[in-house]
């Protein structure tokens, strides 16, 4: 295959701990022709969508160690044709560039893009589960959105419980996530004004979720691939700290998924293949459903080392089915219509 990671600068990796490094690693081992671009350098040239790339030295045979490979790996510069690869992966850290997403309009229908298009710009952000409706609204929080402060102040006053959790609309990586208590309104009142407030006339969207009990003792974070669960942890806050994030603080634990989280994960997974969310990490509460995360989702590296396991063997396993049921389809369409004309 050829494949493709729009990224990160490679310069920026943590060989230890990077989930993209560890799926960079199983393509190279395979002998996949490999390539990795970052935002600013996607292009077009006479029409066509490119990429200022670095393409992996084929001479230099990949090492089995991780760290080995990172500091081996030499590259050759060159611009590419994005049509030209078999499967891009999405892995740039969030917040999402929506440029990004318009580039890959162009090749979207001739490569398969991990995670989808138009799923990316459908779930890049916290609204994806806040409005979700249907079977998914029985597994996520209670949640309300909004910009305008008296009804947040509203909805903090009327609800029945005492603690409740505020974060802003497009945070990542666990920034901004608090618990606030009703009997602290003067410290509510001045969160909401610099939650809302943005520079010049510009202000930002808060959410407001009901608070769910055991969020004190972590989350567990499930990696699912194609609607189905291949790995989690449960993520442990560092004291003090309401964040359970391992880029935060918290500690990732060996979690065996409970009937109730198994029983989630089947109810959202359709939905996830349904928009084209083939990788993505959830979030999960007791049954509740926090967060999905589709843009660059980590832990390969904490449950590999937990359960023993290399997930990015089941991950490029699946990039390697579905571009070869691509390839049989194509060729089955070609054949047909070949047929057809010369009937």
């Amino acid at each position: 295959m050829n494949v493709l990671f729009i990224m990160y600068p490679w310069e920026a990796i943590t060989p230890a701990s990077d989930s993209t490094l560890r799926m960079i690693h199983e393509c190279a081992i395979r002998g996949h022709r490999l390539a990795l671009t970052t935002a600013p350098n996607l292009t077009i040239r006479d029409s066509t969508t490119m990429a200022f790339c670095r393409m992996f030295d084929p001479a230099v045979k990949p090492s089995k160690t991780i760290e080995t490979f990172y500091k081996q790996a030499k590259f050759k510069e060159q611009m590419l044709p994005l049509a030209g690869f078999d499967v891009i992966f999405m892995r740039a850290n969030p917040p999402l560039d929506a440029t990004v997403l318009n580039f890959l309009d162009s090749v979207k229908d001739d490569v398969l893009v991990v995670n989808n298009v138009l799923g990316l710009r459908e779930a890049n952000n916290k609204l994806y589960t806040a409005a979700m409706n249907g079977p998914g609204a029985e597994i996520t929080p209670r949640t309300w959105v909004s910009k305008n402060k008296e009804y947040l102040q509203r909805v903090i006053r009327e609800n029945t419980s005492q603690k409740m959790i505020m974060k802003p609309l497009n945070g990542f990586g666990g920034s901004g996530v608090i618990v606030i208590e009703k009997t602290a309104t003067q410290n509510i009142n001045s969160l909401l004004d610099f939650y809302i407030s943005g520079k010049g006339n510009e202000s930002n969207y808060v959410i407001i979720q009901d608070y769910v009990e055991g969020a004190d003792q972590g989350d567990v974070r499930v990696l699912m691939l194609h609607g189905e669960p291949i790995g989690a942890m449960r993520r442990v806050p560092a004291e003090g700290e309401a964040r359970s994030n391992v880029h935060a603080g918290g500690k990732a634990v060996k979690h065996v998924l409970t009937a109730e989280e198994k029983r989630v994960c089947k109810l959202l997974g359709p939905k996830l293949v349904k928009d084209g969310l083939f990788f993505v990490g959830i979030d999960l509460i007791g049954e509740k459903l926090i967060e999905v995360n589709v843009l660059s989702p980590g832990g390969i590296v904490n449950i590999n080392r937990l359960n023993k396991v290399k997930l990015q063997k089941r991950i490029i396993d699946w990039a390697e089915d579905m571009v070869r049921q691509q390839s049989w389809s194509r060729e089955r369409r070609v054949a047909l219509r070949k047929t057809v004309d010369e009937a």
